[in-house]
């Protein structure tokens, strides 16, 4: 027996709203970790173990994303949860240029420039924004899917322009951006950004395209 034909959840201008987006949030999110180095490195130095802290909390931020959106989206598959979760993150990135510094010296008075200390200033910097931001792709395939038998190419394509974005993220903020404006403009870039591509996915989801 044919199995029937899941109807597609996202139409033509959303599906390009879709893949623009993954585009920059894929920008953003390896463009604020390269960023958060910035906020971290005057109090807890710029050696191996900052970078493993850095890197291990994205990791664990893209885990908690990833889970959370996939669970999410098989109960209300719509535009509107990736627009929420980057509005989120856009409101966490705008609080963090005039936070960062009292909580990194919260954490190294109290836990130290060990790796306790590392972890947990990576943690506060990254953690909650970036697992924002890890939700967008599963939600994005599950939005894109016309049917099971495109399973695979609709993944492939969201994670590929999402990589990509994370390249142009990574050399652009740390060969641009960085040397040419300070960190905490760069975040509000960011959030600015963010900002922008919940207001374009709410603007496509409300016009139900």
């Amino acid at each position: 027996m044919a199995r029937a034909a899941e109807q597609p959840v996202a139409g033509g201008a959303a599906s390009a709203t879709i893949l623009a987006n993954a585009f920059l949030v894929g920008s953003v999110l390896m463009g604020f970790e390269m960023l958060g180095s910035r906020y971290l490195f005057p109090y807890f130095g710029g050696g191996i173990g900052t970078w493993a802290g850095l890197i291990s909390t994205v990791l664990a931020a893209l885990t908690i994303g990833y889970f959370a959106g996939g669970a999410l989206v098989d109960r209300v598959p719509s535009l509107r949860l990736i627009a929420g979760a980057c509005a989120l993150a856009a409101v966490y990135l705008a609080l963090v240029p005039l936070n960062a510094d009292p909580v990194m010296v919260w954490i190294l008075d109290r836990l130290g420039d060990g790796p306790a200390g590392i972890l947990a200033a990576a943690a506060a910097l990254l953690l909650l924004p970036l697992s924002f931001l890890g939700t967008f792709s599963p939600i994005a395939v599950k939005l894109l899917l016309r049917s099971t038998h495109e399973t695979g190419r609709i993944a492939g394509v969201v994670y590929g322009v999402s990589t990509l974005g994370n390249i142009f993220g990574t050399l652009f903020t740390t060969f641009s951006l960085i040397p040419t404006i300070g960190s905490r403009a760069i975040t509000y870039l960011y959030a600015a950004v963010l900002a922008c591509s919940a207001l374009s996915m709410m603007l496509v989801a409300r016009r139900g395209a």
